[in-house]
C-alpha cells in the first residue's frame, strides 16, 4: 500500500460546502461534534483514506467483519448547507504523517470545492467543569472575520490554547492559509480527562448558529447524563461523593 491511499466512494454535486474536521483528540470533542452531524443529517460515506501512519490494525464489527483503520470523509447536507465532514478514529503516528496527511485532507476538501473550513477540538483545563459554564475558544486564519466569530460565541484569548493547537486542527489552519482557505478552530474547554460530550454540545452549539443550521442535540444530551453518572459514582468511592475525582482516576475514563 502506498503511504496514502484515498478511495473513492462517490462524488456527491455540492454547492458551497463547508470543510467539517473533527478527528480525536482532548476529550474527543471534535470527533463528537463531527460523528453527532453525520448521524443526524444521515450524511453519506464519500472518501476512505488509508495511511501506514495510522496504528497497524483493522477494527472489527458487530458481524465480526474486520476492516483497515481509516479516516472518513462524509457528504452532509445540513438544511440545505453541503458540508464535507472529516471524522475517524486516529490521528498520524509521526510529525511528518501529520503533515503529509493534513495535505492529503486539505486535497480531498479542495477537489470538493470546499473554500471554508472549521477545525473541531477541546482545548484542556485540566479539571471538571461545574456549571454547565463550557466556553468555546478559537483561533483562525487571517482571513475569517473574528466578529462573525466572537458574534458566534467564541472567544479569543491572549495566548490560549497555551502551546498552539497540534495535530490536524492546528494544520488544517496553517496548511490552509497558505492555500487561500479560510479556517478557523472552535474548541471547547474540557477538563482533558473525559470523553466530554457537553463540552462537544457548546462547540456545536457555535457551529450551528455559524452555518445557519439547526441540529438535534437529543444524543449528546445522553452522553452528558451517563458521563456524570460515571464522575458521581468516581465521587461516592472517595467518600460520599465529597471532592472531585482525582487526575489518576479521571484518566481511565472514556
Amino acid at each position: 500500500m502506498d503511504d496514502i491511499d484515498i478511495e473513492v466512494v462517490s462524488d456527491p454535486d455540492l454547492t458551497d460546502p463547508v470543510f467539517i474536521e473533527g478527528l480525536p483528540g482532548v476529550g474527543h470533542v471534535g470527533k463528537l461534534v463531527a460523528e453527532h452531524l453525520v448521524e443526524e443529517f444521515d450524511g453519506d460515506l464519500v472518501r476512505r483514506v488509508y495511511t501506514t501512519d495510522f496504528p497497524p490494525q483493522v477494527t472489527v464489527d458487530d458481524d465480526g467483519v474486520a476492516e483497515l483503520t481509516h479516516a472518513e470523509f462524509h457528504h452532509v447536507d445540513a438544511d440545505g448547507q453541503d458540508l464535507v465532514v472529516l471524522t475517524g478514529d486516529h490521528q498520524a503516528a509521526s510529525n511528518e504523517g501529520h503533515f503529509t496527511l493534513t495535505t492529503a485532507f486539505l486535497d480531498v476538501a479542495e477537489e470538493f470545492g470546499c473554500e471554508r473550513a472549521f477545525a473541531l477540538g477541546g482545548v484542556p483545563t485540566g479539571e471538571l467543569i461545574e456549571d454547565d459554564e463550557y466556553d468555546v475558544l478559537g483561533a483562525r486564519t487571517d482571513d475569517t472575520d473574528r466578529e462573525e466569530l466572537e458574534a458566534a460565541g467564541v472567544e479569543f484569548r491572549e495566548n490560549e490554547p497555551a502551546g498552539g493547537i497540534v495535530g490536524v486542527s492546528g494544520l488544517v489552519l496553517g496548511l490552509g492559509a497558505r492555500r487561500g482557505l479560510s479556517a478557523a478552530c472552535l474548541m471547547g474547554e474540557t477538563s482533558g480527562y473525559l470523553v466530554d460530550p457537553k463540552s462537544a454540545q457548546a462547540v456545536l452549539e457555535v457551529l450551528q448558529d455559524l452555518l445557519d443550521v439547526e441540529v438535534d442535540f437529543s444524543d449528546l444530551e445522553d452522553r452528558a447524563e451517563e458521563m456524570e453518572e460515571v464522575v458521581g459514582k468516581i465521587q461516592e468511592m472517595q467518600g460520599g461523593g465529597g471532592g472531585m475525582p482525582s487526575e489518576d482516576e479521571l484518566r481511565y475514563i472514556g
